[in-house]
């Protein structure tokens, strides 16, 4: 049975009662439910959007014949994090820089732990118990240690210039950003290799 028709006979009957029970005077005894419901139907658009945006991606992969690594370090993490780098940016501009800041290591904090968490738990799944990782892959080493890197810089930089953050720190982390982009894509396309 197709999804529309089944979401037709859910939604008719439940249609009708709201219809009945409610009037223009004041909010229904179950106002709430419609909250929940909302949240539901919110979080299933988004599931299906982020979904046809990875079967897109995956297009993209087959035409351009990139790996699904490249994929995810490039336009996957580009269009993950517009939302969090437009609202930042937005925070920082209105006079709350330490909210943009901390929103900033917050959501990647929130995407390795909980992103990386998650992941594995539903790749695993009953049957498997352990998720490999291909250790012979340059690539797999290039993103663990670009993200190392820039984690460590933060980590010293931050504290020796007294939490006072300056336009050097922003340009040496789009410098470290660029490079390693740099480094991922030769790699991907086979100009970077290691010699076995």
């Amino acid at each position: 049975m197709p999804i529309w028709a089944v979401l037709l006979i859910i939604g008719t009957p439940l249609a009708v009662i709201v219809f009945f029970t409610t009037n223009n005077g004041q909010p229904p005894k179950y106002y709430f439910l419609f909250s929940f419901l909302g949240f539901i139907a919110s979080a299933l658009w988004i599931s299906a959007a982020a979904t046809e945006v990875v079967n897109l991606l995956r297009t993209f992969g087959v035409v351009f014949r990139l790996s699904n690594t490249v994929l995810g370090l490039t336009l996957l993490a580009w269009g993950n994090s517009i939302g969090d780098f437009v609202s930042d940016l937005t925070l920082a501009r209105q006079g709350y820089p330490r909210m943009a800041f901390s929103a900033c290591f917050g959501g990647i904090i929130f995407n390795v732990l909980i992103g990386v968490g998650l992941g594995c738990l539903l790749q695993m799944g009953p049957s498997k118990t352990v998720l490999q990782l291909d250790a012979h892959d340059l690539l797999v080493w290039i993103l663990a240690g670009g993200l190392g890197i820039s984690l460590v810089f933060s980590l010293v930089f931050v504290p020796v210039q007294c939490f006072h953050l300056r336009r050097t720190y922003g340009f040496a982390l789009l410098v470290l950003y660029v490079l390693f982009l740099i480094v991922a894509l030769l790699t991907e396309f086979g100009i970077i290799k290691l010699e076995t």
